[in-house]
C-alpha cells in the first residue's frame, strides 16, 4: 500500500519550532572565513589544494613558513581557520578519520587516568577505550549520561576525561551539557563532546561549558559522503597546543585534496541542515503512526523523553532517527531487503538516506552485555535521512515496513533502483 501525499505532515516551521535561534551569519562564515583570495598569489577564489609533500626552505638553518606536509599545509590549514572559527574558538586540529580524532584525545591523558563515558556511543568509541584504552593502563567507567548523577557518583580523584555523545549514536540519547560541564569544573576534569550529529550549526557545546568538541567530519560538516575525516576543536591554551603537537608527532593527518572538499561541503552545511531537519521531522511523525513501529526516537517530537532539553540546548535537530521495529533480527532483516531508495549502509550525514541495524552492523562488536543495557536491540533501525523528495522517502517507508510479517516479497522487485542489502 503507498503512502499517497496527503497523508504526509510536511508542514515543519523550523524557524519558529521552540528550539533556540539558529546562529547569525554562519553561511558568511562558511564561504569567507579564513579564505581571502589575497592569501594565495593568483587570487584564487577557492582555496588551491597543494598536494606539495614539503616546502622550500629560504634559509637552511632556520625553517620558517610551511615546511612538511605532515607539519603544515595551506588548504588543511584553511578549513581548520573555518572550523575554530565557526565554534568561537583558538584550535581546530583535523586528522585522517573521526577515529583518527577520538586517538587523539586518548593520547591526551597517561597510564593510570580514569575515563568516564556515555554508555550510548558509537561502537567504534565503545571499542577503541574498552580495548585500546585499557590496555595501555587507563581505567573506564561507562555509564548513563541521561542521569547526570551517574556520572558524579562515577568521579574519583583519577577521573581526567568525561566523554559524551548528544544526540546519542545510535539511540538518540541527550545529555543535559551544562550539568556535566559544572561536574567537570567542580573535579577539574576535562569534558569532551562529540557533536558529530548535531554540528556547530545546531549545538555548540561551548556555550554548555565544553572544553573539546570531536567531529567526525566525514558526516554533516562534509555531507557529501566522499572523505573520511575527523577534528578536535578547544579554545583551551595548553590542550589546543598539545593537540597540534599530537597532530604533528601521530601523523594522523587528512590529505589535502580531503580539505578541499570539506571545505566545499562546509558552505552548504546550513541549507543541508535545513533541509535535514524538514525531511527528518516529516519521517518521524508518519513513523509514529505506523502499526509496525513500536516506538521512535527523534528529538523533534514532542514524544521524545528528553524533548524540553533539546529545546533548551540545540537550535533543532539533524536527520537522525532511532525506529524500533516491531519484532526482532528476521523482521529487521525483511524491512532493510525491502527498501528501494534508501540504501542499506553504515555512516550518516550525506544527501542520500541510509538505513542500518546497529546491533548487527555499527555495535557488532559490542557486547551483549552493553548493547542489551544500552537499548541496542535487533529490532533497533537507524535512519539517516537524506535530501531525497520527503514523499518518496515516506513512501519507501511504508512500503518496506508493510512487508514485516507478510511473508512476501521482501526485496524490491517493484523498482529498479532497489540497492536493498542480501543480508545483515
Amino acid at each position: 500500500m503507498a503512502c499517497s501525499k496527503n497523508k504526509i505532515d510536511d508542514t515543519v516551521d523550523i524557524f519558529n519550532s521552540g528550539f533556540l535561534p539558529f546562529p547569525k551569519h554562519f553561511t558568511t562564515t562558511c564561504i569567507h572565513a579564513t579564505q581571502e583570495p589575497e592569501k594565495w598569489k593568483s587570487l584564487a577564489i577557492v582555496p588551491p589544494i597543494i598536494m606539495s609533500s614539503t616546502f622550500k626552505q629560504p634559509e637552511p638553518i632556520k625553517l620558517t613558513g610551511y615546511i612538511y606536509g605532515r607539519v603544515n599545509n595551506p588548504t588543511r590549514e584553511a578549513l581548520e581557520g573555518i572550523l575554530k572559527t565557526l565554534h568561537g574558538v583558538k584550535y581546530a586540529t583535523t586528522f585522517g578519520s573521526g577515529m583518527a580524532a577520538t586517538s587523539a584525545l586518548l593520547a591526551l591523558l597517561k597510564p593510570g587516568d580514569h575515563i568516564i563515558c556515555t554508555d550510548d556511543v558509537y561502537g567504534g568509541t565503545i571499542s577503541l577505550l574498552s580495548v585500546v584504552a585499557v590496555q595501555l593502563g587507563m581505567a573506564l567507567t561507562f555509564v548513563d549520561t541521561i542521569n547526570t548523577s551517574e556520572i558524579l557518583a562515577a568521579v574519583n580523584q583519577n577521573t581526567k576525561l568525561i566523554f559524551i555523545e548528544t544526540p546519542s549514536n545510535p539511540c538518540l540519547k541527550l545529555v543535559d551539557m551544562q550539568e556535566v560541564s559544572k561536574i567537570a569544573k567542580k573535579h577539574n576534569i576535562m569534558f569532551a563532546v562529540d557533536n558529530t550529529f548535531a554540528t556547530i550549526y545546531l549545538q555548540n557545546p561551548f556555550d554548555f561549558g565544553a572544553t573539546i568538541c570531536d567531529y567526525s567530519v566525514t558526516k554533516y560538516i562534509n555531507g557529501h559522503s566522499d572523505i573520511i575525516m575527523g577534528s578536535l576543536i578547544t579554545n583551551d591554551d595548553t590542550i589546543g597546543k598539545r593537540l597540534q603537537f599530537l597532530q604533528i608527532t601521530m601523523g594522523a593527518v587528512p590529505s589535502p585534496f580531503d580539505c578541499s572538499q570539506v571545505i566545499r561541503g562546509i558552505k552548504t552545511l546550513e541549507i543541508r541542515m535545513h533541509q535535514h531537519i524538514i525531511n527528518s521531522l516529516t519521517v518521524a511523525k508518519f513513523l509514529e503512526s505506523h502499526p509496525n513501529v513500536d516506538n521512535i526516537k527523534h528529538p523533534g517530537l514532542p514524544s521524545h523523553p528528553q524533548h524540553d532539553l533539546a529545546k533548551k540546548q540545540m537550535s533543532g535537530h539533524s536527520g537522525m532517527i532511532a525506529l524500533y521495529l516491531k519484532g526482532g533480527a528476521n523482521e529487521t532483516e525483511t524491512f532493510l531487503n525491502a527498501l528501494k531508495i534508501f540504501i542499506v549502509g553504515v555512516s550518516l550525514g550525506g544527501y542520500e538516506s541510509l538505513a542500518q541495524a546497529p546491533y548487527f552492523m555499527t555495535h557488532g562488536l559490542v557486547s551483549e552485555e552493553h548493547k542489551k543495557r544500552t537499548g541496542i536491540v535487533p529490532g533497533l533501525i537507524r535512519l539517516s535521512i537524506g535530501l531525497e523528495d520527503v514523499e518518496d522517502l515516506v513512501e519507501d517507508l511504508n512500503q518496506a515496513l508493510n512487508k514485516i510479517g507478510t511473508g512476501g516479497d521482501a526485496c524490491g522487485k517493484v523498482s529498479s533502483r532497489c540497492r536493498c542489502s542480501t543480508s545483515l
